[in-house]
Parts: C-alpha cells; structure tokens; sequence
C-alpha cells in the first residue's frame, strides 16, 4: 500500500458526499427519497444568460485557454454589480478576481496567506469547508462560537480572551449560512476594527445577500475595509448557477496578486462562453430578484409547515435559502431526529451537529425544492407521525 499524505488524515469525505451516496442506495431500492438538504438551486438562470452561452460557444474562436484573471467584460460586471447593489466602488483591473466558485476560493486563498501552524478562526456553527480547507493547508483551527443567545453574531470579547496570538484569518459568513442570520453595518464595523486592532485578514464568504434579504450588505462598505479584509461571492446562490462554479474574490490589488499566484498554477482560465454568459447574468436587476425571492418566500412558508408538524422551533426573520430551527426538547440530537425522518417518511433533513458542535440541536431545510415536493415532504412526515 501506498500510503496517503499527511494531510488528509483530519479530512473526512464531505457529509453531503456520503449522505447523497445513502440516498442513491435508497433511491435504488424503490423509496423516492424527497432531498430538503441541500442548498443546490432547481430553478434556471436568466434567459438572457443562456442564451449568451449559446450564442457564444457556437463562436470558432472561444474554445481555448483563458486568461487567468477573466476577460475585463466580467470583471466589469462584478464591479458594476458592487456599485450598483452594496454602493462599494471596486477597481475592475485591480481588485476582482473572478474565481471558480466560492469553495475553489477559499482553497487559495488559504494556501495563498496561510503557512503550516499558523491559526484561523473558523465560525461554530459554519460552512465545513473553512475547516477542511484548513486542516489540508496544515493550519491550527480555533474555533470561535456563534450563539443563539447571542443572536447568531460573534463574542468579540470572547474571541480576544481565548486568545488570538498567531491568528492569520478569521473566516466570515454573513448573512450567515447556516443559521440565516443577516449581515448588519454594525456587525461589519466591528470586523473591520477587530482585523484591524490584531492585523488579521478578515475573508467574509457572501453568497446569501440577494436571496430573501431586502437590505445586500458588503463588508467592504465599511471605511478601511481594503486593508484587512477580502470579500468572495458567487452568482452560484444569486443568479441560479452553482453548477457553472463562477464566484469571485474582492480586495486590495495586493491581496488580489498574492491569490493570483495560487490560483494560475491551479487551474487554467474559464471557459470564455460562461464568461460571457456570466456577465450578461450580472446584469439582472431588481424585478429579476423579486420574481426569483417571491418564489422562494413561497417555499419558505411551506417548510415552516414542515417544521411545525416534526416540532421544530425557528426564527420567521431569517435570510437566505435555508431554513434553521431548534429540534424538539424531546428529540435524542439532530442526527437521530434527521435520520429517523428519512427512515420513516423518506425525507432527507440536514442535521446541524454537521456545522459544528453550537450546530447540535438544529437542523436546516433547504428551499431549493418545488412546492409540490414540499407538499408531498409534509404529507408523509404528517402520515408518519399519525
């Protein structure tokens, strides 16, 4: 045998890898499993961004490698789309760099800052990613908790007492996956001012702003905010293209060409018809949003009715396209709870211990499911429980 690197012995196969693969063996074997976990969107692009795809790669000339930083119309895009939508100016030449994806982003930017035995602060509960991520690039994990009781936001004062020496990042997630917290201007000052005070890169991963939120936020609004802290997005949650892997990271030139150096020996350019496509998506405003969250608030009054009937507790204010809630005081944890639901009504809930140890006792339900699929997930929990 040979045996693997060092560096995968603290990384697991990401949960939805295995869970899915459960799904399928069950799906198989005639259960119809209905999938309420996943934050995967079923509903399509703008037309105008398919058809620019199309358009584009009948094109002879649009088939080879790209340039490494994206072709200056969607970079443009991306800085339009921040003025326009977060009142943020951004350098289109200098301060964007289009990126494959959000999770693609945080790999290198963390080979991009970290050094082996340096520290990152990771969010309790949060994206797992932060954590693989971390761990592949030998970094030490400190945990910092996000609370009910504090309203889903940051102890500061907490964060600073458990010490930070040797800290390089903290990661950032608002408005926050997966509790649904919003991001607020006050939030986003004290970022600032703590990555400031300790000379830490603060990387907020913003993908959530547009979906069911009236008031998109940028950690880059904040003065001084170029100076530690870089801002990722992605048009895979806002515009309906997850599968296309087209997201972005935001900062300072420097911080832009430090990634640049990662990223150009990892991969070889987008394809240019996504590009291409890409930019005339970035161009959809506000009736676009309206009708894609008019649907989505539909969804979300189904899936509180699929909470109310398993028990579960939650907030009506959340954000995004997931819904958090308490499980059932009565309930073993949310990984029996969860497990018990797909046994018995062939539902596929996401348990919250997966987003850490302050994730135990939630779970989350995603909105990217068609009402008649929620319908039917709250007929059968409804029959099973009866």
């Amino acid at each position: 045998m040979i045996a693997p690197a060092h560096r995968i012995q603290n990384v697991s196969e990401y949960y939805f890898s295995k869970k899915l693969r459960q799904i399928a063996e069950m799906n198989a074997q005639g259960l119809n499993i209905l999938n309420l976990g996943i934050g995967n969107p079923d509903l399509p692009p703008s037309a105008q961004t398919i058809e620019a795809l199309s358009e584009t790669a009948k094109m002879p000339n649009v088939h080879g490698y790209q340039s490494y930083t994206g072709i200056p119309e969607l970079r443009k895009g991306m800085a339009q789309m921040y003025a326009d939508w977060y009142g943020v100016a951004v350098n289109p030449d200098t301060e964007i760099l289009p990126m494959m994806g959000s999770k693609e982003a945080i790999m290198h930017i963390s080979m991009a800052f970290v050094n082996a035995g340096d520290k990152v602060l990771v969010p309790d509960p949060g994206y797992p990613t932060y954590s693989s991520v971390s761990h592949l690039v030998g970094a030490e994990i400190v945990t910092y908790d996000l609370k009910e009781c504090n309203g889903w936001y940051p102890d500061f004062e907490a964060i600073e007492k458990a010490g930070i020496e040797g800290v390089k990042i903290m990661w950032v997630n608002y408005p926050n996956m997966p509790t649904g917290t919003p991001a607020t201007k006050t939030l986003y000052e004290q970022l600032v001012a703590f990555g400031s005070k300790h000379n830490i890169l603060i990387v907020n991963d913003n993908p959530y702003s547009f979906i069911l939120n009236n008031n998109p936020m940028s950690i880059l609004s904040i003065p001084g905010a170029k100076d530690h802290c870089i801002e990722l997005n992605s048009l895979s949650k806002s515009h309906n293209m997850s599968g296309w892997r087209i997201g972005m990271a935001i900062g300072n030139p420097a911080f832009m060409q430090y990634i640049l150096r990662v990223k150009s020996n990892m991969d070889s350019g987008m394809f240019r018809p996504m590009q291409v496509a890409a930019s005339k998506a970035l161009e959809a405003g506000k009736a676009w949003f309206d009708e894609i969250n008019a649907i989505y608030a539909n969804r979300r009054m189904l899936a509180f009715n699929i909470l109310d009937a398993i028990g579960a507790t939650y907030d009506v204010k959340q954000t995004g396209m997931f819904i958090w809630a308490k499980i059932p005081a009565t309930a073993v944890n949310s990984e029996t709870f969860c497990e018990n639901i797909l046994q018995k009504a062939h539902v596929f809930i996401t348990p919250g211990f997966i987003f850490g140890k302050n994730g135990e006792g939630y779970l989350r339900i995603s909105l990217c499911s068609n009402n008649l699929m929620l319908e039917e997930a709250l007929k059968r929990i409804e029959a099973t429980i009866q």
